[in-house]
């Protein structure tokens, strides 16, 4: 047997097994050394324990370790390092706490495996007992330290910490630099981050990485694409990361020529194959409305997960093929709560909300625990549909769930706005009010959801008091706050009040009306008779009308019965739509209630002639939970005898009372009909 005179032969060959991460090897050599004079030496016993730990083997390793006669610190160290680098931090800490004196080695793998685990009040936790223990500052901690801040958003704390090492040896590493950047990053603090790349004496990859991802996610984003290309023309080259983090910032700017770019960088640079890099440009061909590309690179993923399977169902939902999202969805071997959410909301966003709600419910039945996204998108379903029973339904389980509609890193604000929106399309107002004083925080949108509700269901006094009671509150009015105190001022006549609130906007709240709140301002006027007034409201605005606006003048000359003013408008809306038979119908309308029946009749020969179509109108009512639909001339419903022996009772009762306008235009329209 040949005599080895030394034990460093068994720990070279033991670092190799760890280079190649072959623990088989390592047995080998472990039952040489059993055999040797070595088997009880301190140093070969703790690099076996080393390298059973850095190939995943701690139960070998743990072995090795309680059968040693004699340890020093490498052993517990070396031991403590393999736990908490496998996630094992019960383990870890139990040795951390048995271990005679741990040393700066010791702390800084407890305080390593705390952070990667996301555990990072108690990595902050024992950063802050060492130091009190009398160790000082040093790389590894300080990097565990701030990485935690950066997962808690305590910037306080990592204010401290980014004091305690500005005037130390560390504060010039690259790596304590980059964990500045990413805290500051990841705690909103754009301008410091920038600050620490600019004061670093050498930057590496991680730190270019740090800051495009800073910009990519808190933006602006387009400062990751300039600092892309700086990072090219200091000759640093991309790695995946870099190119996963600027394919993000091209999603946020929708900028499908720069993002298709990057996807030839991609395969230039062999790439492909990477699944994170993939899932970013799955994502930006389909926020860039590119879903065929989108899917080219989904279907040549060699590796996908449900974040890329989640990016198309979003991409085809933001398409309209809602169909294809489905389908999508089908297909996906794993689901989570945010690819639920994606097919949710495009149904609703495609006007599919019954189908959202009954996802829902599909939802809950495969045990999937809805979040503030999920209630917020099957809410407003409900409010789309005017379906208060469902709505309170789902109030019950944002109660059940615990929301507190307040700010924070997850913040629930809008699933409170969402209740009150709901509540208020469905007439509920009381109930929209009611969930909006329970709301622990709101939010400018909360004011202006409740402002609107009031207004559109007729509750004008309390639409105008809650605006006054915003503005007390401090909470600044935006456009769509005016939107609905103008409406409010429409709804009951208040014209005076309305000039007064329509000029406050720029005197008071320095905001520029928009087209819709001088549509508004002609509402009011138009409301009122005011006519003249508010013809000459449309002549002086620096905005060009809209068909919206005309038709709100054309609706009011109906009413007042301005046969002048209404043709002049009209005329102006079937320069800007032709194909919309609306201005036709009501200019007609005009016409036969004042008696002119023979320019009503050319109207309706026009509109044949340019070949426009009255789309037929449709109505339903919600009666002992079943909705009920009608459409024009519908003889289909069930009860439709009684429905119209009810309305002929109806038109009896509003001749008795003197009214005719609505009749004659119904009668012409009889007429006209029949004789074509």
């Amino acid at each position: 047997m040949i005599m080895i005179p030394n034990s460093s032969v068994f720990a070279k060959l033991l670092n190799s097994c760890i280079d190649k991460k072959s623990v088989r090897n390592g047995w080998r050599v472990h039952a040489r050394i059993i055999k040797s004079q070595f088997y009880d030496e301190v140093f070969i016993l703790n690099r076996l324990i080393d390298m059973y730990s850095k190939c995943g083997c701690l139960d070998d390793a743990r072995q090795v370790f309680d059968k040693m006669p004699e340890r020093n610190t490498f052993s517990w160290n070396a031991m403590i390092t393999g736990y908490a680098k496998m996630g094992d931090i019960e383990h870890a800490l139990q040795l951390f706490h048995d271990m005679p004196s741990p040393d700066e080695v010791s702390w800084n793998a407890i305080i390593s495996g705390f952070s990667l685990q996301s555990h990072w009040v108690k990595a902050l936790q024992f950063f802050a007992k060492m130091h009190s223990e009398g160790f000082g500052v040093n790389l590894f901690s300080v990097s565990s330290a701030l990485s935690s801040c950066a997962g808690v958003g305590a910037l306080d704390i990592g204010l401290q910490i980014h004091g305690s090492v500005v005037h130390s040896p560390v504060y010039c590493n690259y790596y304590v630099g980059s964990a500045l950047i990413d805290m500051y990053a990841k705690c909103g603090e754009v301008e410091s981050a920038q600050s620490i790349f600019e004061e670093m004496p050498e930057r590496n990859i991680v730190s270019w990485n740090t800051l495009i991802t800073c910009y990519a996610q808190n933006g602006p984003a387009d400062r990751a694409l300039q600092l892309f290309s700086l990072m090219s023309d200091q000759d640093v080259c991309p790695d995946e990361v870099t190119l996963s983090s600027v394919v993000n910032a091209c999603s946020c700017l929708s900028a499908v020529r720069e993002g298709a770019q990057l996807h030839a960088l991609v395969i230039k640079s062999n790439f492909e194959d990477d699944m994170v890099l993939g899932n970013a440009l799955v994502d930006m061909y389909a926020k860039c409305n590119r879903i065929g590309d989108a899917r080219q690179v989904f279907d040549r993923m060699p590796l996908r997960d449900v974040v890329s399977a989640t990016s198309l169902v979003c991409g085809y939902a933001k398409a309209a093929n809602i169909e294809d999202a489905r389908r999508t969805f089908s297909r996906m071997a794993e689901r989570n709560v945010v690819s639920w959410n994606a097919l949710i909301a495009g149904y609703t966003q495609n006007d599919q909300n019954e189908e959202a709600l009954n996802l829902f419910q599909q939802l809950k039945r495969e045990s999937f625990r809805p979040t503030h996204y999920t209630f917020g998108n099957v809410l407003n379903a409900c409010a789309n549909l005017a379906d208060l029973q469902h709505g309170k339904q789902l109030h019950g389980h944002v109660i059940k769930h615990g929301f507190q509609f307040k700010s924070g890193p997850e913040c629930d604000i809008f699933v409170g706005n969402s209740l009150i929106d709901m509540y208020a399309k469905c007439g509920s107002v009381e109930d929209a009010y009611q969930a909006f004083v329970k709301m622990k925080e709101r939010d400018r949108v909360s004011w202006n959801v409740m402002i609107v509700g009031y207004a559109q269901n007729g509750h004008s006094d309390q639409a105008l008091t809650l605006f006054n009671d915003m503005v007390l509150s401090g909470e600044k009015p935006d456009g769509i706050t005016m939107i609905g105190v103008l409406c409010a001022c429409s709804h009951t006549g208040l014209v005076d009040e309305g000039w007064k609130y329509f000029d406050s906007m720029t005197s008071q709240h320095g905001l520029i009306p928009s087209r819709d709140h001088y549509t508004c301002m002609v509402d009011i006027l138009g409301r009122a008779g005011r006519l003249d007034e508010a013809e000459q409201l449309v002549k002086t605005m620096p905005i060009p009308p809209d068909a919206i606006l005309w038709g709100s003048l054309l609706s009011a000359c109906k009413v007042h019965g301005n046969v002048e003013l209404g043709k002049r408008v009209a005329e102006k809306l079937f320069e800007l739509d032709p194909q919309n038979s609306g201005p036709y119908v009501l200019l007609s309308n005009i016409y036969a209630e004042t008696g002119k029946w023979r320019e009503a009749i050319k109207i309706r020969r026009l509109m044949k002639d340019r070949g426009v179509i009255k789309q037929p109108g449709c109505s339903w009512i919600e009666v002992g939970n079943e909705v009920h639909v009608f459409m024009v001339k519908d003889t289909s419903h069930p009860q439709m005898k009684e429905i119209y022996r009810l309305l002929q009772m109806l038109e009896m009762e509003t001749r008795n009372h003197g009214y005719f306008g609505a009749a004659s235009s119904f009668l012409f329209s009889i007429v006209e009909e029949n004789t074509e």
